[in-house]
């Protein structure tokens, strides 16, 4: 049988409650109950999103940026917004806001270095 699509996107994060709190406050995300002690998983549709702490071997100290050459985009309804709050309280953008083929889009850096963009057009 083939690949349907991805089903399951996770991030290794340094500091897990402070990756998961930072998703929560910016991104609105909401922890669901099910999950592995290891991770936070999130209620994303249509596809699974989670943190996770960050596996043994893997030294997220030593690369520039974590995820280089991944590119994690999300679909959001109110990229402007949540872009000001990002910016207001002092969090990396690294691409500002603009209007594209994906409607307003924004990249961001999450805590642990991590570029996400959001769009508006789904």
């Amino acid at each position: 049988m083939p690949v349907t699509g991805p089903d399951f996107v996770s991030l290794q994060a340094r500091d897990l409650a402070v990756s998961q709190a930072f998703y929560e406050k910016y991104l609105g995300l909401v922890r669901s109950p099910a999950g592995p002690p290891h991770a936070v998983v999130f209620t994303t549709k249509p596809i699974a999103f989670a943190l996770r702490e960050v596996v043994a071997g893997t030294d997220l100290e030593s690369v520039p940026q974590p995820g280089i050459g991944m590119a994690l985009w999300m679909h959001a309804t109110d990229v402007q917004a949540i872009h000001d709050a990002l910016d207001a309280d002092g969090h990396p953008i690294v691409t500002a806001p603009f209007d594209g083929p994906f409607g307003r889009t924004v990249t961001f850096a999450d805590p642990d270095g991590y570029h996400v963009t959001l769009h508006e057009k789904s």
